[in-house]
């Protein structure tokens, strides 16, 4: 682990991304994304600002550099439900750009959450549709049935963000249990003994790793059972965990949650209540997506590098697609990448020892 100042620098690049788009356009890169690939449930005033920004600046999403890396012909579908947004647009902007450098055709397909047969109906259309490789971000990634769907249709399958590979299929992924260690053992370096956690999606290897990460650092200082409340990764999930958490007596000192969305909602929950942050609660987030910066106090929180991940499953589902299209097979490849830990203004020692 590393501790990162925050940066707000992005790499220039000679070709217009989808970022740049969204910027130019003022909407969300996933808005971007329902545009030019032809989404229907987009206004036509955004869809046509959308599309003179991708005039202005020669966006060119699936044509781009076709002899770079003989992608050319290449179909990868993203099928997705997180039921963050940030995360997802994060996930987005690095797909979109990295298939675009490579010539590759990225095919979008979204499910609604928790609709398993929407889910695999959503995974039979991108099979139907030709796709030769698919990215599937958490939780997808974790459904033995759409995975046994592409499985059985003979394309390759990369994760992004599982707990942990399982040796079926690539993985890019963060070491979750040490990133939430590393993160706990923070804030109990600033003082704080009552932490309050707040879980993410049930059913997920990220979720339980970070728990596990958090529960492991709280028995290496000595403190057992620990305030905690279920999460779903989403807004609305981080308000009724945090007022679950704050109701508490004694009410904790600072609060961990799964991702930046349910952190920044912790956030809000606290102003609502007339608590200062972090003089009277820290809030840790994980993830470093958009939002972490964005709310006031920014967050510290554990970056994930989202957009650098998407961009190497990109690259590794279309390595597997090369060596079938050579007559060999690519076997599953476990990219674990670095976490860090990014220090902003949300927490601080407890008031009683600051």
């Amino acid at each position: 682990m590393s501790k990162t100042p925050q940066k707000n620098t992005r790499k220039q690049r000679h070709a217009a991304t989808i970022h740049d788009v969204a910027e130019r356009a003022g909407v969300s890169p996933m808005t971007v994304s329902r545009v030019v690939n032809g989404g229907k449930n987009v206004r036509e005033s955004t869809r046509a600002a959308v599309m003179a920004a991708v005039g202005d600046l020669h966006y060119a999403p699936n044509t781009a550099a076709r002899s770079l890396a003989g992608a050319e012909g290449a179909r990868v579908g993203l099928l997705y439900s997180n039921p963050s947004v940030s995360f997802m647009s994060e996930v987005l902007i690095g797909a979109l750009d990295e298939s675009s450098r490579q010539g590759a055709l990225l095919v979008l397909e979204k499910c609604a959450i928790g609709d398993a047969a929407g889910e695999l109906a959503a995974a039979r259309k991108l099979t139907a549709g030709g796709v030769t490789g698919v990215i599937l971000p958490s939780p997808l990634c974790e459904h033995p049935a759409i995975v046994a769907e592409f499985t059985q249709a003979g394309v390759p399958i990369v994760a992004i963000a599982a707990g942990f590979a399982n040796g079926e299929m690539s993985c890019v992924r963060i070491d979750d249990f040490k990133a939430a260690r590393d993160m706990t053992r923070y804030l109990l370096s600033l003082g704080h003994r009552r932490i309050g956690f707040i879980k993410g999606q049930q059913g997920t290897t990220s979720s339980n790793e970070r728990q596990r990460g958090f529960e492991a650092a709280l028995r290496e200082a000595g403190i057992g059972e620990a305030p905690m409340a279920q999460g779903c990764f989403n807004y609305r999930s981080g308000l009724e965990a945090a007022e679950k958490l704050l109701a508490q007596r004694p009410a904790p000192t600072a609060i961990f949650a799964s991702n930046d969305d349910m952190a920044a909602a912790t956030v809000s929950v606290a102003h609502r209540m007339g608590l200062d942050v972090p003089g009277d609660l820290s809030v840790v987030g994980f993830d470093d997506t958009a939002i972490a910066a964005t709310i006031w106090p920014e967050l510290t929180t554990i970056r994930q590098p989202i957009t650098d991940m998407a961009r190497v499953a990109i690259d590794l589902v279309l390595a597997s697609i090369r060596a079938r299209e050579a007559g060999g097979e690519a076997g599953p490849v476990d990219h674990l990448v670095l976490h860090s830990l990014i220090e902003r203004q949300s927490a601080a020692p407890p008031a009683m020892i600051a």
